[in-house]
């Protein structure tokens, strides 16, 4: 496609929400291409859509986005901002937003290309509603964006969990101790229950399956009478009791700041209470996003990026890049609009996980 026929001609692109292996393989991926391909000039949005509201960008030339395949974090910066903000904060949330079109405009953007997770695409298909011309590319660890099989930043955090896991089998067992392992995923158990799985964990837990206390303990007492002495539990970080799932958001709320900093710490004093058996805790926390991504993740963030170069030089807006099969395509933005990606009850790893002997807590 010849420069002079392409449909953009100049746009930004921004990271926003938490960082993850890979966000600078796919910067790179969409500005090498869209640069080398197309001659489209780009602007780079600082710290997310805090770049957009006060007007933080800048242009970005080939030595910005060389040698960066393989480093962690982005060069863009990232923040949490959420410029529509909660309904309670209507006023401000206007402010940003028409911050954010008159950065727009006075860029003269054809385009936004956002890197980002659940808020970030919801955030980008708001924007398009506000006439706003946008490119979507999901990236998260928790691998909970509805419209694409695979995030790039999982593959890698799945390492780093996994490693851990391998890590905590041995002190476990030199202490004949039960280990519960905290891993994120807030609402979506993916991470935990595939790290879970390729470490060996005997007890998985996610937020998917509410957990039965009396389960578990049974199945770790079994464990102990058949002379294994200790016993790795893996649980994301939104992991909850079946007591749990019953209460409301207020009050799960409040016995959660009663009853521990986190999910690994609840469930430790729960089964210590309920076995008996010396229990500990560890929260692997932000070392989960940290660090050089996978060549799996280099590889689907670069194609990812390469793909939205394409959408950008035919002037398909409105639309996230994504990975169906072995196939990259693309969806609408209202697609992953607002949703989670859940582990359905019917995986195929929830049966392969029961089939080598680890218990759900259900």
């Amino acid at each position: 496609m010849a420069a002079n026929k392409v449909a953009t001609k100049k746009f930004g692109i921004l990271t926003a929400g938490g960082d993850c292996p890979g966000l600078n393989a796919a910067i790179r991926g969409v500005c090498r291409a869209s640069h080398d391909r197309y001659d489209m000039e780009i602007i780079g949005i600082a710290n997310g859509f805090r770049g957009l509201i006060y007007e933080d960008t800048r242009k970005l030339k080939p030595e910005d986005f060389t040698g960066i395949l393989t480093r962690g974090g982005t060069i863009l910066g990232s923040s949490r901002e959420k410029p529509f903000g909660p309904a309670d904060k209507d006023e401000v949330a206007s402010d940003k937003v028409s911050a954010i079109k008159e950065t727009y405009q006075k860029l003269e953007l054809d385009c936004i290309v956002l890197l980002g997770g659940n808020g970030t695409n919801t955030t980008g298909f708001k924007l398009a509603r506000e006439g706003l011309n946008v490119i979507g590319l999901p990236k998260t660890i928790d691998n909970d964006i509805v419209g694409t099989d695979m995030t790039f930043g999982f593959d890698s955090a799945l390492a780093i969990g996994t490693e851990a896991i391998d890590r905590l089998h041995s002190t476990a067992q030199s202490h004949s101790r039960v280990i519960v392992i905290e891993l994120m995923g807030h609402k979506a158990g993916w991470l935990a229950l595939y790290a879970g799985v390729a470490g060996g964990g005997d007890v998985i837990l996610i937020p998917e399956i509410p957990y039965k206390i009396d389960e578990i303990a049974s199945h770790l007492e079994k464990r102990a009478r058949s002379g294994k002495t200790f016993s790795i539990v893996v649980a994301a970080e939104g992991a909850l009791s079946v007591k749990e799932a019953q209460m409301d958001k207020k009050e799960r709320k409040k016995y959660r700041m009663e009853n521990g900093p986190s999910a690994a710490y609840r469930i430790a004093r729960e089964i210590a209470e309920a076995t008996e058996m010396e229990t500990r805790a560890t929260v692997l926390g932000y070392v989960q996003r940290g660090g050089v991504p996978s060549a799996s993740d280099r590889v689907l963030a670069t194609s990812l990026g390469v793909a939205a170069a394409e959408l950008l030089a035919k002037g398909k807006y409105g639309r996230m890049v994504t990975l169906n099969g072995n196939e990259i395509a693309s969806a609408d933005l209202s697609v992953p609009e607002g949703k989670v990606k859940n582990v359905p009850e019917d995986h195929y790893m929830l049966d392969t996980a029961r089939a080598v002997g680890t218990c759900l807590g259900n």
